[in-house]
């Protein structure tokens, strides 16, 4: 939702870190792999209680996953470098959940429910940009992308507040995850209408 808007903030500075990378010879995939292994070790630290070092790793995550773009962009875009960095994504978001889940018992539900929702926003989303991309659609409403972004209530930025808020108050995972979730469900619906506006066809 407010991904747009954090862009021109956010960018500027990924761009010129991405240009130190670059220099140094970082490929982007490697970034991406690097973001995925720290986020499975955040999840790691979560499930042992750990929730300040969580946070710590998913923070790092967040970085790495706004750096391998830029890198890409300024050395050799590549489409399975697009598509790695989306399953390297969702390999953070899952292993979050999965972590509070295996923190306390009663966190289990909530998790499941969130991973749910992830896994819902995630077809809405990615066979959106495969119908999209089939049809020659596209758009850099969220800055320059391997393919068609649809934006939704629910986005990266988000995320991002939630899991911060989870690490903070984790006696709490269990509300705010069942509200994210919710929030995501909204997202999908939102993303159904809007095919159904230019798919339908």
């Amino acid at each position: 939702m407010f991904d747009r808007h954090l862009r021109p903030l956010i960018d500027p500075p990924l761009n010129a870190a991405a240009r130190l990378l670059v220099t140094g010879g970082v490929p982007a995939n490697a970034i991406s792999l690097a973001g995925a292994a720290i986020g499975v070790a955040a999840g790691l630290a979560l499930a042992g209680g750990h929730f300040g070092a969580g946070l710590a790793l998913i923070l790092l995550n967040r970085i790495l996953d706004g750096l391998d773009g830029p890198v890409a962009r300024q050395t050799a875009a590549t489409d399975f470098g697009g598509y790695l960095d989306v399953v390297c994504d969702y390999v953070f978001y899952v292993a979050v959940p999965l972590g509070f889940a295996a923190a306390a018992p009663q966190n289990l539900w909530p998790a499941l429910a969130l991973v749910a929702s992830f896994v819902l926003t995630a077809v809405s989303f990615l066979s959106l940009a495969a119908l999209a991309a089939k049809r020659g659609l596209t758009t850099e409403a969220q800055g320059k992308k391997s393919f068609y972004y649809a934006a939704g209530l629910a986005e990266g930025g988000e995320t991002i507040v939630a899991f911060i808020a989870f690490c903070l108050w984790p006696q709490w995972f269990g509300p705010i995850a069942y509200a994210f979730a919710a929030l995501c469900l909204v997202t999908v619906a939102g993303r159904l209408a809007a095919a159904r506006a230019f798919l339908a066809d």
